[in-house]
């Protein structure tokens, strides 16, 4: 089982606090979902959760239990954090020179992977049709759809999601958020921001908003 703890998180931009003291914790099959206006420190707080940047004050640990021993990470200073994690921002990440299945075997070298093949994943996104296809080709839609093919691929434990459902349509939305879901019914962890409204069963869903 997969744990993560932020304990008395503190964050300040350009003199301003954004958020102080703000503490929680997430468990495998939970999805943490941050709300607040424009400009709140949501995406600094997943810049944090990445390990991007530092908290003025607090805590960030990762913790996995294992045949009744606990291994505890502080997620700013141990590397191997990196392989239980996922980032999906504003920016698709997507080599425009290479093609579908260039770029998912270009990631799949720098991920720890899982049983999912490639073909598997371009199925899962319906972009099994476009593999040999140059992403400059694709659609807004179509680049983002292999973003979530890309974490599918990924293997992580805890992935963090900055308005993944960006630039899909309404059938892109249901397939983003069945793959959530399968990755939190099987164990997963996922922390994310959505303008969005979402469908997931409440009782995975932890919810702060930190306008408030």
């Amino acid at each position: 089982m997969d744990f993560l703890q932020a304990t008395n998180l503190t964050c300040i931009r350009d003199d301003r606090t954004l958020f102080s003291q703000l503490s929680f914790s997430l468990t495998s099959g939970q999805l943490l979902l941050l709300e607040g206006e424009n400009g709140s420190g949501k995406t600094s707080l997943l810049r944090i959760l990445c390990g991007i940047r530092l908290p003025e004050q607090g805590e960030l640990i990762w913790k996995q239990v294992t045949d009744n021993e606990t291994h505890q990470i502080a997620v700013h200073s141990n590397e191997s954090y990196a392989g239980e994690m996922a980032f999906l921002g504003h920016l698709d990440g997507n080599k425009l020179d290479l093609t579908v299945t260039e770029n998912l075997e270009f990631s799949k070298t720098l991920m720890r992977g899982n049983n999912c093949s490639i073909n598997q994943a371009l199925e899962k996104v319906n972009l099994n049709l476009f593999d040999d296809l140059l992403v400059s080709n694709l659609s807004a839609g179509q680049r983002r759809r292999l973003s979530l093919a890309r974490l599918i691929l990924s293997g992580a434990s805890l992935w963090i999601l900055d308005e993944p459902f960006t630039a899909l349509d309404k059938k892109g939305i249901e397939m983003a958020e069945k793959e959530i879901n399968e990755h939190l019914d099987q164990g997963g962890m996922v922390v994310m921001t959505s303008h969005h409204s979402v469908s997931f069963d409440n009782k995975k869903i932890t919810r702060i908003n930190l306008s408030e």
